[in-house]
């Protein structure tokens, strides 16, 4: 998990949390902060396990750091977070010792995690967004009336 906490670390990661953060100062809805991207790792590294995909650990943890560190460019310009996100990651994951061939993987997983068809066409994208929406703890949010997520996909029991 090296390099995974040289993510943490690294100077243009810490610089979009801050912006996002910034963004999302007055948000009533679900944020885009560590407590998420922590809860979409540890989600997709459950379904790794109960699922036997043989998924290293540090690949799943970068994808779910890094994808949505570019909300605050949608805030910004309108330009889709998958977009912004699978923009900005590679240079951190190259600087944290990724390899091109991980850096595109986890690109992609990046960049499908809003598209089920585009995500169940490979292990690391599948989990990634599929913890995603498993991620958010609808039954306890106080902005559930005024969420624009439909009833039937709002978690309303915790599975993970």
């Amino acid at each position: 998990m090296e390099r995974v906490n040289r993510i943490l670390k690294h100077p243009r990661y810490a610089d979009c949390l801050k912006r996002v953060k910034d963004c999302e100062s007055g948000r009533i809805f679900c944020r885009h902060q560590m407590e998420h991207f922590l809860d979409v790792a540890r989600i997709a590294y459950i379904l790794n396990l109960e699922e036997g995909r043989g998924l290293a650990k540090d690949m799943i943890y970068a994808a779910a750091l890094l994808h949505d560190c570019g909300r605050y460019v949608q805030y910004t310009d309108g330009t889709p977070h998958e977009e912004a996100s699978s923009a900005i990651a590679p240079g951190i994951l190259k600087d944290c010792g990724f390899v091109s061939r991980e850096i595109e993987e986890i690109t992609e997983a990046i960049s499908a995690h809003r598209d089920r068809s585009r995500a169940e066409k490979n292990a690391l994208s599948d989990v990634i967004y599929r913890a995603d929406k498993a991620s958010r703890a609808c039954f306890s949010c106080t902005a559930q009336k005024q969420c624009d997520w439909k009833a039937a996909r709002k978690n309303m029991e915790i599975r993970y």
